[in-house]
């Protein structure tokens, strides 16, 4: 009797467990879809910038350019037909260098030559990475813990959803260990 009052409140509860899994779930998946590619950003972040593209051209104006800076920075800025006022023009050594937000260049000014290197935003990325370094700091910190505590809900109510031998004392429990195993194996052959 008692083996068949525990199948019944079981029954009762699963159904529960199933509609909050199934809604959770579908609050996480935007969100897990932001971590997981940026995760895979950063996880290569020594093969490429997941922030931004970088791109570098070589431009021959002909040369020399003027000795003072800001005509050669001018005649520099007018022959590329850019627009944009500089940060910051400075010499450094035989160069002279010209700052932009996104941009710099590099002028030799004996020979004429500018070697542009600039920089632009990947925007998803950029963004979903800053979310994934928690650089919104606090209020940013809870919203992040509360999804991760979403994860864990899903994570141990997923284990109790399906009965019998396809559920957690089941072919579940296999599944479960190997999850388990993995890091548990790779940080012990990695010696962390």
């Amino acid at each position: 009797m008692a083996d068949a009052a525990r199948k019944a409140s079981a029954l009762r509860v699963r159904p529960w467990l199933r509609a909050i899994h199934r809604d959770v779930g579908y609050s996480a998946v935007g969100l897990t879809i932001v971590y997981a590619t940026s995760g895979l950003a950063i996880n290569h972040i020594a093969d490429w910038d997941p922030n931004f593209t970088h791109t570098t051209a070589v431009h021959a104006l002909g040369g020399p350019l003027p000795e003072d800076d800001d005509e050669a920075s001018k005649r520099v800025l007018s022959a590329l037909r850019i627009r944009e006022t500089p940060k910051e023009v400075y010499r450094e050594g035989d160069q002279l260098e010209v700052l932009f937000e996104e941009r710099t260049l590099h002028v030799t000014t004996a020979s004429g030559q500018v070697v542009e290197e600039a920089r632009r935003a990947r925007p998803f990325l950029r963004l979903a990475n800053w979310l994934h370094y928690n650089r919104g700091k606090k209020a940013w910190t809870s919203f992040a813990d509360a999804y991760a505590a979403a994860l864990l809900f899903l994570a141990l109510s997923g284990m109790f959803m399906l009965p019998g031998k396809k559920g957690l004392l089941g072919r579940g429990a296999v599944f479960v260990l190997l999850g388990a195993a993995i890091p548990i194996v790779y940080v012990t052959l990695a010696k962390g």
